[in-house]
């Protein structure tokens, strides 16, 4: 069986669509599956089952990309086709089943659950899921070193708007790691992309030598996703790190200004989020907003005391919930 899974450019989004393609995989074994991504989020696809090619298609003028792609897949007679970008290609190749994202998607449901809808599951809605290759598991050994456990920040995100302020993130990790802290006196590894690494090493040059890690535009987003597979915390703005945190199953906390939590926030019982007491629209009701020129965070309104809270919150259920099923499985 041939699989052709078309998914989003974004990291974001990819993560979240990567729960259909498991739950595809798993239930047809031994298919042959080609990922048609966006060539930043392709590494993260590496490490899949049954994974036959990863086609990174990078966007050119006139939409000669999906051209290309065409000339590509046209001449394979393909089992199943799942394209989350609604593309003409899915809708002109051979295909013997098709789940071709449209207005028959509830755009106002989280993203994972329009996902799985799209590949007709509206119950059990499978979870975001990665896996990874020796090498991405290499990687994050030999960058982590002798450190053991360790809790992961991303305080940076592709858009300032949605970024906390750098003294919120170290108020709050100092929270967290204080010797009556959940985390003790835990080593804090800082995640952030190309680009971004102004941002993240006002954080990362705020904590102490021996206890911090630098993951700052380390890496690929494959590599990177290993190593936040091996913490124990992840603590981040709304981005394409916090969705691999939570793919990963780690216990995640996501910080919204922004942003939609409706549709972005972190999935599954392992995550939370903190919003700011303003909503997107409200955020951005403003004389003179422009999303391309904004040069500043709209999240001023996020308290510390508020994180605290809902994380407290949060890690107490999370305890108690594992506690639960160890118990029904002892």
């Amino acid at each position: 069986m041939k699989i052709l899974f078309i998914t989003s450019t974004r990291i974001g989004d990819a993560v979240l669509s990567t729960g259909a393609l498991n739950y595809l995989i798993q239930k047809h074994k031994g298919c042959e599956v080609s990922v048609v991504c966006g060539p930043l989020p392709a590494t993260l696809f590496e490490g899949f089952p049954n994974i036959d090619e990863i086609i990174a298609l990078k966007k050119e003028k006139h939409h000669k990309h999906w051209f290309k792609l065409w000339k590509k897949v046209s001449k394979t007679k393909w089992d199943i086709v799942v394209d989350f970008r609604n593309s003409l290609v899915s809708r002109t190749i051979f295909a013997k089943k098709r789940y071709i994202y449209g207005k028959q998607i509830d755009q106002k449901k989280h993203k994972v659950e329009q996902a799985s809808h799209l590949i007709e599951r509206k119950l059990d809605i499978p979870a975001p899921k990665l896996y990874f290759t020796a090498e991405q598991e290499q990687f994050a050994d030999e960058l982590l070193g002798s450190h053991g456990k360790f809790i992961a920040v991303g305080p940076t995100a592709n858009w300032i708007g949605k970024t906390w302020e750098s003294e919120k993130f170290i108020e709050t990790i100092e929270w967290l790691t204080r010797d009556e802290g959940p985390f003790p006196d835990m080593p804090v590894a800082i995640f952030a992309a190309p680009g971004e690494e102004e941002q993240a090493h006002k954080v990362f040059d705020a904590l102490p030598e021996d206890k911090r890690i630098d993951v700052i535009a380390k890496g690929n987003p494959g590599q990177v996703a290993a190593i936040l597979n091996c913490a124990e915390f992840y603590l981040g703005n709304d981005s394409g790190l916090m969705h691999i945190a939570a793919a990963c199953q780690v216990p995640t906390v996501g910080v919204f200004g922004p942003s939609y939590p409706h549709l972005y926030a972190p999935w599954g019982i392992h995550t939370a989020y903190a919003q700011t007491p303003e909503t997107f629209d409200e955020l951005t009701d403003f004389e003179g907003y422009d999303p391309k020129t904004l040069d500043r965070t709209l999240m001023k309104s996020l308290k510390t005391e508020t994180l605290f809270n809902i994380i407290y919150d949060f890690l107490t259920e999370y305890e108690s919930h594992r506690s639960s099923q160890s118990s029904k499985t002892a």
